[in-house]
Order: C-alpha cells, then sequence, then structure tokens
C-alpha cells in the first residue's frame, strides 16, 4: 500500500487544509496570470474540499460523536457562508481594486474554519472512529472529490444529499466551463 492509501480522512484534510493555506499565503504577493492560476486553483480546492467534506465527514461527524449537531452545524453554517464569499470573489476577479482586502478576510473566515475544525471536529472524530474507518473515509473523501463541482454554487444546499444530487451534474459542467476557459486562456495574442 502507498502512503497515500494508508492516509486517514483526517490526516488527508488537514493536509488540504494546509495546502489552502499556502495558497492564500501566495495569491497577495502574484499578479496577473499566475496570481489568477492560483486563484483558480484555490477555487477548485476549496470547492471540491467543502463538497468531500459535507459528502462524507460531517454525517459521519454528526451520527458518531457526543453532541454531534453542536460540533457539525456551525461549521457548516460557515462553509456555507464561504460558498457565497468565494463565489462573490470568483465573480469579482483577481484585477478588480477590492480583490486583495476581500481575498484577506476570507482567508482569514477560511483559516478560521479550517482551526474550528482541527480542534473541534476533528479530534472527535478520531476519538469515536477506528483506524480502518478513518482510512475508508479517505477514500470515500478522494471519491467524492473526483466528481464534486470545482466552483462554489451557493445555492445547491449544503447537506449530503444535496451534494450527491447536485454534485455530478454540477462538476461536469464546471469541467467543461474549466476547459474552455483554459482554451481561450491558452489562444490569446
Amino acid at each position: 500500500m502507498t502512503a497515500s492509501r494508508e492516509q486517514d480522512v483526517l490526516d488527508l484534510l488537514v493536509d488540504q487544509h494546509n495546502e489552502i493555506k499556502t495558497l492564500f499565503g501566495q495569491l497577495p504577493r502574484a499578479q496577473g496570470v499566475e496570481k489568477r492560476e492560483l486563484f483558480q486553483s484555490l477555487v477548485r480546492l476549496l470547492a471540491v474540499h467543502e463538497s468531500a467534506e459535507e459528502i462524507v465527514v460531517h454525517p459521519t461527524a454528526r451520527r458518531e460523536i457526543d453532541h454531534g449537531d453542536a460540533v457539525v452545524e456551525p461549521r457548516k453554517r460557515e462553509e456555507d457562508r464561504a460558498k457565497r464569499e468565494l463565489a462573490a470573489l470568483y465573480d469579482l476577479g483577481t484585477e478588480h481594486p477590492d480583490f486583495d482586502a476581500k481575498l484577506a478576510q476570507f482567508a482569514n473566515a477560511v483559516i478560521e474554519h479550517a482551526s474550528h475544525e482541527e480542534t473541534e471536529e476533528f479530534p472527535a472524530l478520531r476519538r469515536s472512529s477506528s483506524p480502518e474507518q478513518l482510512r475508508r473515509m479517505a477514500g470515500a473523501v478522494r471519491a467524492a472529490e473526483a466528481t464534486a463541482p470545482t466552483r462554489p454554487h451557493p445555492h445547491s444546499g449544503e447537506s449530503a444529499t444535496a451534494n450527491l444530487i447536485a454534485g455530478p451534474p454540477m462538476a461536469v459542467f464546471d469541467r467543461m466551463r474549466d476547459a474552455v476557459r483554459d482554451w481561450r486562456e491558452s489562444h490569446r495574442e
């Protein structure tokens, strides 16, 4: 087995949190095409990460940990706000004069959200789940990410059911839009 196959869901998600933080750190220093590409990477990572959490992690935490609703509901509200803010940033664009200030506010909220997950939800889930269950959940998260939308859809809902039903069609549409965008950008003169 490779290390990635042995990685449990919580380690996988913390690694993704660290990748998100790295992108937030790189974006303010970047300009032009590099900034746009870094932001597109951030948007994609956040969109698939949050969808996978909503499909796999939060429902399990709600069921398995003591006071699961009290732990999960605030995270879901934060994620719902983050989807709306990320969609607004996406619409604003990296060249807009307000982009950097709005990105900084958004980064602070996302990092705070990740901290809540890492100090509240994840340790409780680790205590209540077997190592094998956490490894299997990592596989489920990877599968969910493979079919998740690549940009935020704030009006699609944040429940596991909404993501399972609406996610794959939106993901296909998003990937088509991404391909067209990438083609256009590669053929600019």
